[in-house]
């Protein structure tokens, strides 16, 4: 069954890799490339710190670099442990697959630290600001879309990795928010200003 799971996979993959065109090439570059995103980041410091406050901001900004240290280091242990190829890399997708980007990046690739990332912290402010911005989620989750199927588009991973990374994502997002308002709760007694 795992097999099957696996075929599957390289099939749907091969499927929508090759669905690009060098037209598209460079949006699909531009929202897989981490720098990309400094603007969202900007946005959403500036809507919390509006929102919350500075004490309440840093509280937010620990808690997110928190949340993306484990999650980037949870990522490295399954890429070590499980050892699935990078589409890239997997020699029978040699020829078959478009590969956008200059490089192939490391060897393993289950699961996508940039999906997991990308929905870790799409969530984790949806949650924290929809009660001001009940639309927020849309857009942010929109976003955390756009950059795990762009792991798939530039050929650096399988649907079944960026899922996975979104599942990982969407779990730690719901963790450190819980985590992030019981500290708010215990050292300020107050959630919102």
């Amino acid at each position: 069954m795992w097999q099957e799971l696996i075929q599957q996979d390289k099939e749907l993959f091969l499927f929508l890799n090759n669905l690009g065109s060098p037209t598209w090439d460079p949006f699909w570059l531009f929202i897989t490339h981490k720098l990309s995103a400094i603007p969202l980041y900007a946005v959403l410091l500036f809507i919390t710190y509006k929102q919350l406050g500075a004490k309440k901001t840093l509280g937010v900004l620990i808690t997110v670099a928190l949340m993306i240290l484990v999650t980037d280091q949870l990522t490295n242990f399954f890429k070590y442990g499980v050892q699935r190829l990078r589409p890239c890399h997997d020699p029978s997708l040699d020829g078959l697959m478009r590969l956008v980007k200059s490089s192939c990046g490391g060897k393993f690739g289950y699961f996508s630290a940039h999906a997991a990332n990308s929905f870790a912290v799409a969530f984790f402010f949806t949650l924290l600001l929809k009660h001001k911005y009940p639309y927020i989620g849309v857009f942010l989750i929109l976003w955390a879309i756009l950059v795990a199927f762009s792991r798939v588009y530039i050929g650096v991973h399988f649907p079944l990795d960026v899922l996975s990374g979104a599942v990982i994502g969407l779990f730690f997002s719901w963790l450190f928010s819980k985590l992030y308002i019981f500290a708010i709760e215990k050292y300020t007694y107050d959630i919102r200003p």
